[in-house]
């Protein structure tokens, strides 16, 4: 594939990957916030719309 070299050790088995980042720079990014998605799907987490209430509740109140 262009813009993809495979790093092999002694024995030709693939150990790293140089990837072109003027090339793939958008799907490179896109994979990485995949897999720190994933690592992330068990952190707490709250409802986006009880967030902006509390939000915008704390800016009336002049919090």
């Amino acid at each position: 594939m262009r813009g993809i070299n495979y790093i092999t050790d002694e024995n030709g088995n693939k150990s790293a990957v140089v990837i072109d980042m003027q090339t793939y720079a958008e799907q490179i990014e896109d994979f990485l916030d995949g897999i720190e998605a994933s690592q992330r799907v068990a952190e707490p987490h709250e409802d986006y719309k009880v967030v902006m209430e509390r939000i915008i509740n704390a800016k009336l109140s002049g919090e």
